[in-house]
């Protein structure tokens, strides 16, 4: 692809997904157009075998920007990340089309793993803000994964993950994310957990009272 039209599609995919922007002239503005900019180019480089200069140019970027993505990673068309301060992509990332990514994403490894480390990460997939995708598994098309969340395991496609651990709370939401990049209204199974202990409980102390008051009859 020449710059010119890499330009121009950066610019279409920020516009689609960022309300905030008002015109063509501020993407320019944008870290994460900057980012992914050095990034192809150190790809380019990485692939050629030429790591040295690769690094120099991904790092420079990451100094410049906030946003560290190793060359070495594959990523498809369409990735937007928003603010994107602290978002780190590990090497052996795979990144396909059109997904979102918040600031303080980490797509790393768990430690312990060798080749392939990082995660794999579908099409149209939403990563909110600070959350970790640690581990060489699959994250599958149309996922959505909440802020704050840690996903340590494989995800299906059409999921929301939410939670520390990431656990799936959500299946067959096959809307796409760049359609529909709400953060906050994620389901939150630790909130529906404790409403139902506070039900539970208010209908065992009603039972109580119940059962306090045939005694006090009887009496």
């Amino acid at each position: 692809m020449k710059v010119f039209d890499f330009i121009r599609e950066e610019i279409a995919v920020v516009r689609d997904r960022d309300p905030a922007i008002h015109s063509d002239m501020e993407v320019f503005l944008y870290p994460s157009f900057h980012a992914i900019l050095h990034y192809r180019l150190a790809h380019r480089l990485y692939e050629k075998k030429h790591y040295f200069l690769a690094r120099w140019i991904s790092q420079r970027a990451a100094h410049t920007t906030g946003i560290e993505i190793h060359p070495g990673a594959k990523i498809g068309k369409g990735l937007f990340i928003d603010h994107g301060h602290g978002v780190i992509i590990g090497e052996t990332t795979i990144i396909g089309d059109n997904c979102t990514l918040y600031q303080g994403v980490t797509l790393g490894g768990n430690g312990k793993e060798k080749g392939k480390r990082h995660p794999t990460i579908g099409n149209n997939v939403m990563i909110s803000a600070g959350a970790k995708v640690l581990g060489s598994f699959t994250i599958g098309d149309n996922v959505k994964v909440g802020a704050g969340a840690v996903v340590i395991t494989p995800v299906p496609d059409n999921c929301t993950v939410v939670g520390v651990p990431g656990r799936i709370v959500k299946r067959n939401n096959v809307r796409s994310p760049q359609e529909d990049l709400e953060q906050i209204n994620l389901p939150d199974p630790v909130k529906q957990e404790i409403q139902d202990i506070r039900k539970e409980q208010q209908r065992l102390m009603e039972e109580i009272e119940q059962m306090k008051q045939k005694l006090n009859q009887a009496e």
